[in-house]
């Protein structure tokens, strides 16, 4: 059993968390924002590049794929060379590659870069959640990941909610040099923040004793079935988001923008749950959360399915992104618990299990949309999700 907390390890807690939010938050921000940057923006890439909506429906997929691909390899690179020191190589990167994204002259052009930057945000949430682990108790874990979350939360926000009108006044392309500037900031904040900080410790990178590492954490009997929920949430919740756009239009209730409200929406819905956490935790426990968001996640996908309004599409998506932090805080809570020794790999695990699904979410959308329609796989989608929610309750924390 846990002990209860005194005082001082109370203030200690708020002390270590708060100093993370400080330093890595707006890095988490850039990585988001750069996450959903393109989702409303699909019809007007589309007809400014000469391609189809269905195509450049991938660059979800081709900045979400590299994105979990390279968190087996960061995981144990930032466990042997410190993972702040990972975090800000990666967040300079990711301003280098969205520049070049904005200055693509083709839609591979753009495909290319946005892989890239999808590789370098790989390095900002992910290991951030470590480093907050490594900083909180397990008692207080929770609460502080959601207060990080928020980083996240706002930048999906913007990446939803003002990319349409960026676009109206600059481009697209406006939209990717924005990015590229918040993350300039998210690397000068993190760089001067990390003046005066204890130098990391610094172990040779081993790839036999990396493998070795993930074999640890794979043999912990709530890893796998962890890593296979979150990957189905990634792929449930944000499959459908690049065919927004194409959902308002064939509904009659909006377009680009109207797309962007209502993926900003679903922003919206997750600071709403991460200003409720420490109430809803206390008050219900972790499991009944994670049921409540389950509900509330059937509700806001068959409320998109069967949207006729925008305003409707604009409540669904707040009410899903309530459910899906309800739901994700959860699992990511518990991903850092696989492993204290090999914190980073774990949560890199947990990462790549993800944005796997997120990657695979928008080809599964788009196969559905093909044969029985959008409306259709947003239904089949909000019977699995609150499936998965009930199953993930009912396993142990």
């Amino acid at each position: 059993m846990t002990p209860p907390a005194t005082n001082e390890d109370a203030v200690s807690s708020r002390a270590g968390m708060n100093r993370v939010l400080a330093m890595y938050g707006p890095a988490v921000f850039a990585g988001a924002l750069a996450v959903r940057a393109t989702d409303p923006l699909v019809v007007d890439i589309a007809h400014d590049l000469g391609s189809t909506a269905a195509q450049v429906a991938l660059l979800g997929t081709a900045f979400t794929l590299p994105f979990a691909f390279v968190q087996p390899i960061l995981g144990p690179i930032a466990d042997s060379v410190g993972k702040r020191r990972v975090v800000t190589l990666c967040i300079c990167l990711l301003v280098l590659m969205m520049l070049m994204a904005a200055a693509a002259a083709s839609l591979g052009w753009l495909m290319a870069f946005r892989a890239l930057s999808g590789a370098a945000a790989g390095g900002m949430m992910p290991l951030t959640l470590a480093i907050m682990a490594d900083a909180v108790p397990m008692r207080d874990r929770q609460v502080a990941l959601s207060r990080m979350l928020v980083f996240g939360i706002s930048g999906q926000i913007a990446g939803g909610a003002i990319a349409g009108p960026i676009a109206a006044v600059a481009g697209w392309r406006g939209m990717l040099v924005f990015c590229a500037v918040a993350a300039v900031i998210g690397a000068i904040t993190l760089v001067a923040a990390s003046r005066g900080v204890a130098k990391e410790p610094v172990t040779r990178y081993d790839p036999v004793v990396a493998a070795k590492r993930y074999r640890t954490i794979l043999a912990n009997p709530q890893a796998i079935p962890l890593f296979a929920t979150v990957a189905a949430e990634g792929g449930l919740v944000f499959g459908s988001f690049p065919y927004m756009a194409t959902l308002m239009i064939s509904r009659d209730i909006g377009s680009t923008m109207e797309a962007g409200f209502v993926i900003g929406a679903f922003g919206f819905g997750g600071l709403g749950y991460a200003a409720l956490a420490r109430l809803l935790l206390n008050r219900f426990g972790q499991a009944m959360v994670v049921r409540i968001g389950g509900g509330i996640g059937f509700v806001a996908l068959v409320g998109l399915a069967l949207a006729t309004s925008l305003w409707v599409a604009v409540a669904a998506g707040f009410l899903l992104g309530m459910a899906f932090y309800m739901i994700h805080n959860a699992i990511q809570t518990r991903a850092t618990e696989l492993s204290q020794q090999f914190r980073g790999s774990a949560v890199s695990l947990h990462a790549f299990s993800f944005f796997t699904g997120q990657s695979l979410g928008p080809i599964a959308f788009g196969l559905g949309a093909a044969t029985v329609g959008l409306g259709v796989s947003l239904a089949i989608a909000a019977v699995l999700l609150a499936a998965l929610s009930w199953s993930l309750a009912r396993r142990p924390a």
